[in-house]
């Protein structure tokens, strides 16, 4: 992890998202399910943004991508290298610039061979050498790509799925959820390869459930409860227990893991943020 100063990326401030829905026929209501979120990524930085299932982590990552249902309604502001993310920028920056790695390796096609899912996007006249020089970057053979999705372990599905979506010119990657249920060697594969992308100089938002795998790369942490940051403290903060934490809840949650003191009150809590 890198402790020097970061260039800010991307800064998201005051964000909310509400959705409209048709209730009794005609009549609408709007759900808030994002109320006050914030978050700002360096340059290089690893930023995880951890939270309990519907605390509004992947709805964050959908905003700043640009890939929100039609009947969405954003407020605050999004800032990308000093400049407002409007949805037209959304558009071009989305798959250049702004990667996102989705959550489920279920996201490929289980019918056509991986080497070609790569090469979707790419110039045909240099798809194939650019798939086999993305498959180099991620220790993939060159025969891979003539398989299909069953045929690879998870491990190497999850590095298809960074070269369908990580690519040269990247300079924000999202990941949603990348590391559950998958075994320690994968598990170590992949955090590797995102700190490898911070090195490069990208900013990275880990999206995760997995505190503990999070702290391994992590420069900060961005701790979400209820659709609003309860806090943001730099990954060293969590250790022992919790002292150097800033708040009484992010202090809990960090003691109710099972390495820590297992505070009862907050076990179901820890559960829901930590894949046990």
């Amino acid at each position: 992890m890198n402790n020097s100063p970061k260039k800010p990326l991307l800064q998201v401030e005051n964000l909310s998202i509400g959705f409209s829905q048709y209730v009794k026929g005609t009549q609408k209501r709007m759900i808030h399910p994002i109320a006050d979120l914030h978050v700002e990524i360096g340059e290089g930085e690893i930023v995880a943004v951890v939270g309990a299932s519907g605390s509004g982590k992947s709805l964050l990552a959908h905003a700043v991508l640009g890939i929100l249902p039609g009947n969405a309604i954003c407020g605050g502001s999004i800032v990308y290298k000093g400049e407002e993310l409007t949805e037209k920028r959304k558009e071009q920056l989305r798959g250049r610039e702004i990667s996102f790695i989705p959550q489920s390796v279920n996201y490929l096609d289980p019918l056509m061979r991986v080497g070609q899912q790569v090469q979707i996007g790419l110039d045909k006249k240099t798809a194939q050498a650019e798939q086999e020089k993305l498959f180099a970057q991620y220790d993939l053979k060159k025969g891979d790509g003539r398989l299909f999705p069953f045929e690879l372990s998870g491990g190497m599905l999850r590095r298809v799925l960074f070269a369908t979506s990580v690519r040269e010119g990247v300079k924000l990657v999202i990941a949603d959820e990348p590391t559950p249920g998958i075994h320690p060697q994968a598990l170590s594969e992949i955090l590797r390869q995102l700190k490898q992308f911070a090195k490069e100089g990208a900013g990275v938002m880990l999206i995760t459930h997995d505190i503990m795998s999070a702290l391994e790369i992590a420069d900060r942490v961005a701790v979400i409860k209820d659709g609003a940051t309860v806090e943001i403290s730099e990954a060293a903060a969590f250790q022992g227990k919790g002292e150097r934490l800033k708040t009484e809840y992010t202090q809990r949650l960090w003691r109710a893991l099972p390495q820590n003191d297992f505070d009862l009150e907050f076990k179901g809590k820890a559960g829901e943020i930590q894949c046990l």
